[in-house]
């Protein structure tokens, strides 16, 4: 017990200590608090809407949005320039002319975006054989416009580090739009409840972001601006494609090869893990992508950040991978019913996949603030090469598992040619960088070997039983080993402070 009450008593000094102050650790920590605690809010709303709608709507509704939300990334991922990547990491970024004319610019972009959504929509919908696509499609995409909309200088929260108000903006927008959803879907019965909450989420977000941050965009256009601009945008062309075929090729794959509400089961299991590390992908992007423009210069300082938060995402990540993988088919029971259940092989390499895109996302987020957003396109054009390779063959003769089998191929590759890349910008060796994975490691097989026992006993009958267990073995092996990293982080940061 006193050993207990002095992890708790250490946590909280480390914790005061990072909290306070104004230097770069305490503004990307408080950052991250804000943004963290806002996405937790959103993710509980939506986790608790995806458990009602699974037993209301039918897995053909989710199969059909999930053909919608991939049409609307391939088109889009043709004009992503990243305007806004850009008016954080420039010092003239927070000027009311540079913001001026990414608002416009990107404005253009989101008209363009819709315009060619509407018009292809028919087509869409008779490739996949599924009439109401076009009329979801066409609704449910407004969401990109009302997010060129948004309010120019909100986008100063994020570079000045002051994540308060974008937190209420981002995952505001979003808990609104969930509730929505969930009285659409009692009144409708149908996918439209899920296409109409779906471009709410951003109907919320602007009208908050413009009550926080008032003020209409001028028609005056600086042409500097514009230039600076489009010169950083020349490293990020192609990127959101290639992203895109990571991310978007086993829906439109499977959603050609197997019925909507297969793929409506598998779009539902898998984003039981997706959702949340995307989400958790934006808080580091947004906290991190300053953080280093701020150290751009110091080498080693970016090195230690990089290494000291992917040790954490590791050592949480990896034994909730072993979890998944022991109780998958008891876990997606219990959150959406029996039937999802036949899609826990997908979902076990879906969070193998997830750990390793948010990993990947921090050296993403490095590249940027150096403003060399080209080295990271390079890994993601390796990836897209691999998934349009092995995405057909492998759903097809692997099922639903294969769409993930062929994105965990695809981001181990991407992964380490990140980490190869990061010498460029810091020095770092892939032999040093993967040291951050052994104390993970133990904690995961700590957590396995638990599990393993507490099978052997026969305790488990229940799937509430069954995850209860896999649950604990993962705390009992933290309690056991996370002591003993906290120690090893606090001789490190007494050598070397960040």
């Amino acid at each position: 017990m006193m050993g207990f009450m002095s992890i708790c008593k250490r946590i909280k000094v480390a914790a005061k200590g990072a909290l306070s102050g104004e230097s770069l650790r305490a503004k990307a920590t408080r950052g991250g608090a804000w943004l963290g605690s806002g996405s937790f809010a959103e993710q509980v709303s939506r986790f608790a809407r995806n458990m009602l709608l699974t037993r209301l709507l039918a897995p053909g509704a989710f199969g059909a949005m999930a053909i919608v939300l991939s049409s609307s990334s391939l088109v889009a991922s043709f004009s992503d320039v990243g305007l806004w990547p850009a008016v954080i990491r420039n010092p003239r970024g927070g000027d009311d002319s540079y913001l001026n004319a990414a608002w416009w610019m990107g404005l253009g972009r989101a008209i363009g975006i819709y315009s060619l959504i509407f018009t292809a929509a028919p087509w869409i919908a008779r490739f996949y054989e599924i009439p109401d696509l076009s009329m979801l499609l066409r609704v449910a995409l407004l969401s990109i416009l009302l997010d060129g909309l948004i309010s120019p200088r909100s986008k100063l929260a994020q570079k000045d580090m002051k994540f308060g108000r974008w937190a209420f903006i981002s995952n505001g927008g979003g808990i609104c739009g969930v509730v929505l959803t969930i009285v659409l879907s009692f009144v409708l019965r149908d996918v439209r409840a899920l296409a109409i909450g779906y471009c709410s989420e951003n109907a919320f977000r602007c009208i908050f972001s413009y009550i926080l941050f008032p003020g209409l965009p001028s028609l005056k256009l600086d042409t500097d601006a514009i230039r600076d601009l489009l010169k950083f945008s020349r490293g990020m062309i192609g990127l959101s494609f290639l992203n895109l075929i990571f991310a978007r090729a086993d829906i439109f794959v499977l959603g050609k090869l197997y019925s909507p509400a297969a793929l409506g089961i598998y779009t539902m299991a898998v984003y039981l893990v997706q959702t949340p590390s995307s989400f958790l992908i934006n808080i580091l992007g947004t906290t991190l992508l300053p953080a280093f423009s701020h150290v751009r210069e110091d080498k080693e300082r970016g090195n230690r950040i990089l290494s000291e938060v992917s040790s954490w995402l590791i050592l949480l990540g990896l034994p909730a991978v072993v979890m998944i993988w022991q109780c998958g088919p008891s876990l997606l029971t219990i959150t959406y019913g029996a039937r999802y259940a036949a899609a826990s092989g997908a979902l076990v390499v879906a969070a193998g996949v997830t750990l390793l895109n948010t990993l990947n996302s921090l050296v993403t987020s490095l590249f940027y603030a150096a403003g060399r957003p080209a080295l990271h396109r390079r890994a993601v054009a390796a990836s897209a090469v691999i998934m349009i390779i092995a995405i057909y063959p492998a759903c097809k003769y692997l099922g639903l598992v294969g769409g993930q089998a062929a994105a965990l191929l695809a981001i181990i590759v991407s992964y380490l040619l990140q980490l190869d890349r990061a010498r460029e910008i810091t020095g770092l060796t892939i032999i040093r960088y993967g040291k951050v994975i052994l104390p993970a490691a133990m904690v995961s097989v700590g957590s396995l070997v638990a599990i393993f026992a507490v099978r052997a006993l026969g305790l488990a009958i229940k799937p509430a039983e069954d995850v209860a267990i896999c649950v604990a073995a993962c705390v009992i092996a933290y309690v056991f080993y996370v002591p003993m990293l906290m120690r090893l982080e606090k001789s490190r940061n007494v050598k070397a402070p960040v």
